[in-house]
């Protein structure tokens, strides 16, 4: 029994490491074959990659600072600061991720699709974004970035929802971006933004139904805390009994997104 429970959570690490991966070079390609080559700012770490490598050619030979440099250098201070303000809160489920896409965009080669229709590159680049997206956060994972930097920073101000933070921060560099590329390209930059948003709620949800998620557990209080706390979602405590063993027990349930159901499988 205890081999067979080994295997079972062997495969389940395997699957989740390997949809890790997939996403991650989804997302590089994506970066390093389109949105580069082509000057399109989508926010993001990379998004600001692009800006300074295009500002950075005339002074650096060989083609500005790297992509990839500078997402190491944009994320290194910010999982410190992660460090020193939550502790291991956001470290372990966004270093691997950050990790494996540093290495993707430095790995991948910059190739420029000769993609004449800027409309196309957006559109394709934003469906490899989005089923990138999409597989990274079903396994709770993340690239660090300025999704780190939106959650601290809610962590901080509580009455500003992290989506909301992530807004500004990512408005503010695709604007960026439009100041540097054109308008034209911070249009296009804001198609593949709404398409990636597209492919990765394809991805996440499926169909737009929430989920009733019921838990028992000893360890409801715990439990309960960090559903509050980390996932900023209500959840509502209920008397049970149960029927075999005829003990008292507490009940917990709360809605939540399919994203979110494996993020309270792993809470409980």
């Amino acid at each position: 029994m205890a081999a067979d429970n080994k295997k079972k959570k062997t495969i389940q690490i395997l699957q989740k490491y390997s949809m890790l991966v997939a996403g991650i070079i989804l997302m590089a390609l994506a970066v390093n074959l389109i949105y580069e080559p082509m000057g399109l700012v989508t926010g993001g770490v990379s998004g600001i990659a692009i800006v300074v490598k295009y500002l950075t050619e005339p002074f650096i030979e060989g083609g500005g600072v790297p992509v990839w440099l500078t997402n190491v250098l944009f994320n290194v201070p910010l999982f410190l600061l992660a460090f020193w303000m939550e502790g291991k809160k956001y470290i372990v489920s966004g270093l691997v991720g950050t990790v494996i896409f540093t290495l993707a965009l430095y790995l991948i080669p910059v190739c420029n699709l000769q993609l004449e229709d800027k409309l196309l590159g957006a559109l394709f680049g934003g469906a490899l974004t989005g089923v990138g997206i999409g597989l990274v956060f079903s396994v709770s994972a993340s690239t660090g970035g300025t999704d780190l930097l939106a959650m601290l920073i809610h962590d901080k101000k509580r009455h500003i929802s992290a989506p909301q933070i992530l807004y500004v921060i990512d408005g503010t560099i695709i604007l960026s971006g439009a100041m540097v590329f054109g308008i034209s390209n911070a249009l296009y930059a804001i198609i593949a933004v709404f398409i990636t948003t597209k492919f990765s709620d394809a991805i996440l949800e499926g169909l737009k139904f929430a989920k009733m998620a019921y838990i028992i557990s000893n360890e409801y209080e715990k439990i309960a805390n960090v559903i509050l706390t980390s996932m900023d979602r209500g959840v509502t405590g209920v008397y049970a009994k149960g029927m075999y063993s005829n003990a008292d027990k507490k009940m917990l349930f709360c809605v939540v997104s399919k994203k979110e159901i494996v993020q309270i499988i792993e809470i409980s």
